[in-house]
């Protein structure tokens, strides 16, 4: 394209600014084509600085050019723009600082930020220069835009990790940090004399420019300052913070709540609080001497009455936030051997903190935090009535570092544990001053004794020496959950909070039952919604407690199970749902079997709650885990199930499907263990197989479970479901497992294996692509021994239970490999003799033993003249798998056919007992290798007659013979 070609480009996209879809629609389609084609940027920069053009045309050739630079501007990128129209929109993109629209303005910031990060210094070295003369420019149009491009253009290169850059960005921080630090200045007292003069115009302008220039310093400070401790500016900087912030404040507060300018004033105060915060992460050495500074203006703004009406939220999250970086801080904590002198950086920080930190202001502070910030405020109370569930959503991940409530109890959490001495007698008198308060009437009475009872749950670690919460529990706590009065559901609910706090830390198992009496009731439909919830949580905790016993639990598992069910019934959103979802199945997991004769209204409530929860992939995530546990807990009789269940698991696995993203993993989780605890194969459950390929081929996380359904349904569908998926299972295990790993493709060697056991005669011709590769990665001595060792169990088990089909197949594989069947077969043997050590398990040892005991009834001139070998490994497997029982050498690894050996296990599922079975139908465990060793040699003296075997006996070197003298006894030896 060409700049002739600019009006076309403009009446496109004034078409794809048009409302009508019919319009629009082709409009954008005819942009994305031309995005490709050199020029068309160069023609979007010339409209969008047209000025005279409109705003929406001019917005929307701006998405267009951004759009265009994130794909195309690397020259890596295909299609990517040339160097020439790079030049000129460079060049262009720095002209002029004059747009007059803000949100485009803004977006051309962000645009040549994007190219700095890319291009600057190396191929746009006069950036930097031009932005500095522009914001030197008297137009304050000219200034703003312009150090509004320098901040967004400081913050992507300040992004750049590499060493090099790195480095580069501190070059730049070293030549503009005084120049923007001045800049500051100079803007702050031009805002202090609109202030002055009652101009709230130019204080916004002076406002928003001091802001910009504090953004560029704060990103300079962090990452362009190795050693701020030594730098002049850098530490000018922090005082003048100090010495500011209180008068954003102040001044905050004289306007009017609906001032525009109110809201400008808290983001520079919050800017203020960001840089501190900053710093003292980033160097909290050079940091040190700030400390009581930092402490006094937190402390004070914080916790003093004086100044309570200065603050908001969000500052008073920051100053909390300031407090317990300096007390967590490990450089602040003096840690030294006997011998060692202590670091002088460290006394000087501990000496500043614990100065600080006297006994008095230390209890005032805990005072304050429970008694001011704690307690439920009128919000709150509003937000229980109006919205109980979101009342109770948890707050979770880092809240605490914007949030207040969260903030206050880790800030909470973090003095007690660094003043514990202090902490627990101002806590422990706190507790009996209120305890005994159950004034209804007095809501004021009620909150303060909450945010008490919320402190003893908040440091519950922390006071396990110091309460008694068993005796407290019994006389107090129980009295508390049985007051049935409408305004002590605060207390009802806080009290079943913390006592599930305590469950873990210092609660008897002996009073176990007597929570769950207590916690009952406040499940029950006519408790306070938010007061069940809380009930909820604390009973998962208490199932989930080390010490729990299910048998004490069964009592009360009907009750709390059915009051758990019309609590998910009464309940509507997604989040407590899922909440109370995890309850319910974390019971199921608990209890396993004994949830059998409860489980049927979950059941029938189940399938109305996933097709509810279409549009809510986490809730059906939480529904498949419940339904893990449940069949896992009805066992056999999951296939009541079914109906519902295998839709799920179809629907869950199938990548056509966009939710299987968000769904796969649980969906193979319980499709595994159904099969797990099928009785037998339904047509359902073989055609829910035809998922499987598409799911094995992108398989990373849970490919050893797909890889175990498989063998599951070899196990349980045997002919029936090899008739119908053989070749599927041939095809996508043998199709993945060069993209595998040695752990992988061991996984899948073990799949196939199951095959070779269930089908030991028809398997191996599934497989019979993949045995050429079995015999390469034998003969290859690089191959890791795991799977080396799966390679040699699949081949001796053909060699077992179908010799002439190993026989055809060596005869194949030698004649494409231009040799002879002995030739290779002697590589073969040789080779696997020379790794028998890396057999490291008795039962593949055993393996190899009775394949090379059963090639000695073959005619192969390869199997005679290899036998002293093979006969010294049977040897060396003998004396790995027998033991002396009197005068007779016993195989250990054979089971006895009276199922006396067999170890049951209460939580064997039915596909356990079926590979039992399996295993007792294994010639490793149903065939004794010393009877097996001496009927191959009786068979082979009686094939070749006793003068050649005599001779073939006389080859083996003696003492191998003398030690199988040991196992066996024939005539012969």
């Amino acid at each position: 394209m060409n700049e002739g070609d600019c009006n076309i480009v403009l009446e496109v996209l004034t078409r794809a600014t048009s409302q009508d879809a019919s319009i629009l629609k082709p409009a954008e389609q005819q942009l994305k084509q031309w995005e490709t084609q050199p020029g068309f940027h160069s023609i979007l920069q010339t409209i969008i600085q047209n000025h005279n053009i409109g705003v929406n045309v001019r917005w929307m050739a701006v998405l267009f050019f951004k759009n265009g630079i994130d794909r195309y501007w690397r020259r890596t990128a295909t299609n990517a723009i040339s160097d020439t129209e790079k030049e000129g929109i460079r060049a262009k993109l720095i002209a002029r600082f004059d747009e007059p629209v803000a949100p485009i303005a803004t977006q051309l910031s962000v645009l040549i930020g994007k190219i700095a990060r890319l291009d600057c210094p190396k191929l746009w070295p006069e950036l930097v220069p031009t932005l500095l003369d522009a914001i030197k420019q008297p137009d304050l149009l000219y200034q703003q835009r312009a150090l509004l491009t320098l901040q967004h253009v400081n913050k992507t290169l300040a992004s750049r990790r590499l060493a090099t850059d790195r480095k580069l960005f501190q070059e730049l921080t070293t030549n503009i940090f005084g120049f923007v630090l001045n800049l500051w200045n100079t803007y702050h007292e031009k805002f202090l004399q609109a202030a002055n003069a009652e101009d709230p115009t130019a204080m916004a302008t002076a406002l928003e420019l001091s802001v910009l220039a504090l953004k560029v310093l704060r990103k300079q400070l962090v990452f362009g300052t190795t050693e701020p401790g030594k730098s002049q500016e850098a530490m000018m900087l922090i005082q003048l913070i100090f010495q500011r912030i209180r008068s954003f404040l102040e001044m905050r507060v004289r306007l009017p709540a609906n001032h525009t300018l109110r809201e400008k004033l808290e983001k520079m105060a919050i800017l203020h609080t960001k840089i501190l915060i900053d710093c003292q992460e980033s160097f909290p050495l050079a940091y040190i001497d700030f400390i009581s500074s930092s402490l006094e203006l937190c402390t004070s703004c914080v916790f003093s009455d004086e100044n309570r009406h200065l603050l908001f939220e969000r500052f008073q999250v920051q100053c909390m936030n300031l407090i317990k970086a300096i007390v967590r801080c490990e450089k602040y904590k003096e840690r030294t051997g006997p011998d060692e002198e202590p670091d002088p950086v460290t006394v000087k920080a501990e000496g500043a903190t614990k100065g600080f930190f006297t006994e008095s202001i230390v209890t005032e502070i805990c005072q304050r935090l429970i008694m001011q910030y704690f307690p439920l405020g009128q919000e709150d109370l509003e937000l229980w009535e109006s919205d109980p569930e979101g009342f109770v959503a948890d707050e979770s991940g880092e809240s605490w570092k914007f949030s207040l409530r969260p903030c206050t109890e880790t800030l909470f959490i973090t003095l007690f544990h660094a003043n514990k001495p202090v902490f627990i007698p101002v806590l422990i008198q706190m507790v009996q001053k209120v305890q005994d308060a159950c004034d209804t009437e007095d809501m004021q009475v009620l909150l303060q004794k909450e945010a008490v009872y919320n402190a003893i749950g908040q440091a519950a670690f922390e006071l396990f020496d110091d309460v008694d919460f068993d005796q407290w529990f019994t006389s107090h706590l129980l009295k508390e959950l049985q007051n049935k009065h409408p305004r002590y559901k605060v207390i009802r609910r806080r009290v079943i909070w913390l006592v599930g706090q305590w469950i873990g830390v210092k609660l008897s198992p002996s009073l176990h039952p007597t929570l769950y009496e207590a916690v009952l009731p406040l499940l029950s439909q006519d408790e306070d919604l938010v007061v069940r919830i809380s009930a909820a949580q604390a009973l998962k905790t208490a199932v989930d407690d080390f010490e729990f016993k299910t048998e004490t639990f069964l009592p009360y598992l009907d009750s709390s199970f059915s009051l758990l069910f019309q609590l998910l019934q009464d309940v509507s959103e997604c989040d407590t749902k899922m909440s109370i979802l995890h309850v319910m199945s974390f019971i199921i997991e608990r209890v396993g079997p004994e949830i059998r004769p409860f489980s049927n209204n979950l059941a029938q409530y189940l399938p109305l709650l996933w097709e509810d929860s279409a549009e809510h992939n986490m809730l059906r995530c939480v529904i498949l885990s419940t339904l893990i546990h449940l069949v896992q807990g009805l066992g056999p009789h999951s296939t009541t199930l079914y109906p519902f269940l295998l839709p799920v698991i179809k629907f869950s696995t199938d990548t056509s499907k966009p939710p299987h993203v968000y769904l796969m993993e649980d969906g193979v989780d319980l499709w595994y263990d159904t099969l797990q605890n099928a009785p037998s194969m339904t047509p359902e459950l073989l055609q829910l197989f035809s998922n499987m390929p598409e799911v094995l081929e992108m398989a990373t996380e849970n490919l050893k479970t797909c890889l175990q359904i498989i063998s599951s349904y070899v196990v349980l569908g045997k002919e029936q479901f090899m008739q119908s998926h053989g070749q599927t299972v041939a095809s996508c295990t043998t199709g993945i497992v060069s993209e595998l790993r040695t752990e992988g493709i061991a996984a899948v060697l073990k799949t196939i294996e199951t095959v070779f056991k269930v089908f030991p005669m028809e398997g191996p011709r599934l497989f019979e692509s993949y045995l050429p590769t079995v015999f390469e990665e034998i003969l290859n001595k690089d191959t890791y021994p795991m799977v080396m060792t799966m390679h040699v169990s699949l081949l001796s088990r053909i060699i077992i239970k179908n010799q002439d089909y190993f026989f055809s197949i060596l005869d194949g594989i030698a004649k494409s490999w231009n040799t002879t069947p002995d030739e290779l077969l002697t590589n073969l043997i040789q080779t696997w003799v020379d790794r028998m050590d890396q057999l490291a398990i008795a039962e593949r040892r055993k393996l190899t033993g009775l394949a090379f005991a059963a090639l000695m009834t073959s005619s192969s001139r390869a199997v005679f003249e290899r036998l002293p070998d093979t006969m010294y490994i049977i040897v060396e497997v003998l004396h790995d798998v027998c033991r002396e029982e009197g005068d007779q050498q016993i195989d250990f690894l054979v089971m006895s056919e009276d199922h006396s050996d067999e170890v049951q296990d209460e939580y064997d599922t039915l596909h356990d007992k079926r590979m039992r079975e399996l295993s007792r139908q294994d010639p490793v465990h149903n065939t004794s290798f010393p009877e097996y060793v001496k009927f191959q040699m009786s068979q082979c003296e009686r094939l070749h007659g006793p003068t050649v075997f005599q001779q073939i006996m006389d080859s083996i070197d003696e003492e191998v013979v003398q030690q199988l003298k040991g196992f066996i006894s024939l005539s012969f030896l």
